[in-house]
């Protein structure tokens, strides 16, 4: 039987196990240390963050409540840039269509907000890679902006459409 999800907004109760999650996927594709998501001081305080003006986190939790990802957006700059943060999915989770569903959101969202969409990741993560190509992103070399996730090595941007 395939599994079910309810995506939802992110609450104070989520943020040390979307923290827990995001981590060990990190340690997963090696990805745990600095210039990633992995030295991120407000990683354990996503509800607080992601309160803010032009900025949402989404969380996606099975039939039992219990967490299985999310994803979320973020203002990068004042010229209609935002950039798509911390989409991470437990193992079980990949393959099952939430990611898509998160993206939809998220994308829904920052297309009633801002004009482009920037994202990084890692090299390792090459089915990311493909799947963010799948959505239109398109593979650049040269970030936008500066940020602090130096060691993600693979960037993307994708122009919304105001929806």
């Amino acid at each position: 039987m395939k599994q079910k999800y309810t995506v939802r907004p992110i609450e104070e109760r989520d943020n040390k196990e979307i923290e827990r999650i995001i981590r060990s996927c990190l340690v997963e594709f090696g990805g745990d240390h600095d210039g990633t998501a992995w030295a991120d001081p407000m990683l354990g305080r996503f509800s607080e963050v992601y309160s803010a003006e032009g900025a949402r986190y989404w969380v996606a939790e099975d039939e039992a409540g219990a967490l299985a990802g999310g994803c979320g957006i973020g203002p990068l700059d004042s010229n209609g840039l935002c950039e798509l943060q911390k989409m991470y999915l437990v193992p079980a989770a990949r393959g099952t269509g939430l990611a898509q569903c998160l993206l939809d959101g998220a994308l829904a969202y920052a297309s009633q907000r801002y004009e482009r969409c920037f994202l990084e990741t890692l090299e390792s993560m090459t089915a990311a890679q493909r799947f963010y190509e799948r959505n239109g992103f398109i593979r650049i070399y040269e970030p936008p902006v500066k940020t602090e996730h130096y060691a993600c090595g693979v960037r993307y941007i994708l122009k919304l459409q105001k929806g």
